[in-house]
């Protein structure tokens, strides 16, 4: 049945409808007004019962809020198509007037489909979740929400980003908070005068007076480069990845002021400028 035809066959049965006797037609109309309250409070009461069931199971909070959506846009359209039933409309013109309207309606969209498809994939593979502190394209913050087109990140000064879903399978994503310990890589530099042994010695020291930086694994302290102004030690602990900017911050500050206290110079930049003079008799 072409479009044409099914649109004229619908036509015919709201027609056939509303030229019946008043209180026929009245009863039809309250009867499917019934069923779609009736039908919307049902599908919010299973949507609920679902949730719940899916929560006993500890599953992922992002897959289960996808599959509570899906549930409810699934019941939604029983609902609709029943009250239609009731009404008297063939259902199977209507499903074939839908098709034609989503196919229309799908290649004006191709780029919310995709995003649409890029969700599903999100969410099936499982690249991150909800709570995750990510990076993508630039922008950095935590999931708060993988949308069916789009994901919402909350950035650290507490703006809300929408990235669509897209996105994340065309770029490079980080995720720092996928596994439970992190490395804090710093890099200090002490001047060329200064005993490298007796500054390692400072900074293990510090690190071993943190609570947060780990025994295990352990953490390096080596030299990296010998620069034109400093001897540059890498100081690599590890902590837990909810400790990681708290230690970071902490063991900066510290750091300089033991290597200090210790009688080691943290150097910066400079020139010396030698000025020669020459005396030209005359």
């Amino acid at each position: 049945m072409t479009l044409p035809d099914s649109i004229r066959t619908l036509s015919a049965k709201l027609n056939v409808l509303f030229t019946q006797s008043a209180p026929d037609a009245l009863e039809r109309i309250v009867i499917a007004l019934v069923i779609l309250a009736a039908g919307h409070w049902v599908a919010k009461r299973l949507c609920k019962l679902a949730q719940l069931a899916l929560e006993r199971t500890r599953m992922d909070a992002t897959l289960l809020k996808f599959l509570v959506r899906v549930l409810h846009g699934f019941l939604a359209v029983v609902v609709v198509l029943a009250a239609l039933e009731k009404l008297g409309v063939q259902t199977t013109s209507l499903v074939a007037i839908i098709g034609a309207v989503g196919l229309a309606v799908g290649l004006a969209l191709q780029g919310s489909l995709s995003n649409f498809a890029a969700g599903v994939m999100l969410v099936v593979f499982r690249s991150f979740k909800v709570d995750d502190a990510i990076s993508v394209s630039g922008i950095a913050g935590t999931v708060e929400e993988i949308g069916l087109f789009a994901v919402s990140l909350r950035t650290g000064d507490n703006r809300l980003v929408l990235v669509p879903n897209s996105t994340f399978i065309g770029q490079v994503v980080t995720n720092d908070t996928a596994k439970h310990l992190r490395r804090i890589d710093l890099t200090i530099g002490i001047g060329y005068g200064d005993n490298i042994k007796s500054a390692r010695e400072i900074i293990q020291r510090t690190l071993a007076e943190d609570p947060r930086v780990l025994d295990s694994p352990a953490a390096t302290i080596a030299v990296a480069n010998l620069g034109e102004n400093s001897v540059d030690l890498v100081v690599r602990p590890w902590v837990a990845t909810a400790d990681y900017w708290a230690a970071r911050f902490a063991l900066l500050e510290n750091l300089k002021i033991a290597l200090e206290t210790g009688g080691c110079t943290i150097p910066y930049p400079q020139r010396d400028l030698h000025i020669i003079q020459s005396s030209s008799g005359k």
